[in-house]
């Protein structure tokens, strides 16, 4: 696996296959152009088709930031988008987006934060009367915790198998 920066991906040409693991909502709101969509929970099951479309092409693996991205390394041999689709756009590269008027899909990691938010506010306000609602709070802190100290996100993975995630 090597990290390349958006001017190393522009060099490799019209043939690289940008492989995209973000989930489908993500995907929709803003994405490469010409990129090819497989969310990283749907790519093992995967590996042939990516292998067969790939095609002996160049693969440059691309998430929202990268993280993602070097987990699916691990998987599909291929170079990593250094910063992923927000790296892309801001070095003035283009996007897509969705046309003027359409409902932009919420991405995962808001779901996450809306969700956690949610639990948590929640669970406060139950706790005025109901004292061990505040446990529900702490466990809810615990895991973003364990999720930004780890990269990884029980919540997250939890909320991309919902039916509007795939």
């Amino acid at each position: 696996m090597r990290i390349v920066d958006p001017a190393g991906v522009r060099a490799l040409g019209a043939q690289v296959l940008l492989l995209d693991v973000r989930g489908p909502a993500e995907f929709a709101a803003v994405r490469i152009p010409g990129s090819v969509n497989v969310p990283l929970d749907a790519l093992p099951g995967a590996l042939d088709a990516v292998a067969r479309h790939a095609a002996g092409r160049p693969v440059v693996l691309v998430c929202r930031s990268g993280a993602r991205a070097r987990q699916a390394a691990r998987l599909v041999p291929g170079d990593v988008l250094d910063g992923g689709v927000e790296a892309w756009a801001s070095s003035g590269n283009p996007v897509e987006r969705p046309t003027a008027g359409r409902r932009t899909p919420w991405s995962l990691e808001r779901q996450v934060r809306f969700t956690a938010g949610s639990l948590v506010a929640v669970s406060a306000a139950a706790s005025l009367v109901w004292q061990p609602a505040l446990a529900v709070a702490a466990a809810v802190g615990v895991g973003l915790a364990v999720a930004g100290a780890t990269d990884t996100c029980l919540m997250g993975r939890a909320l991309a198998l919902l039916p509007f995630n795939r």
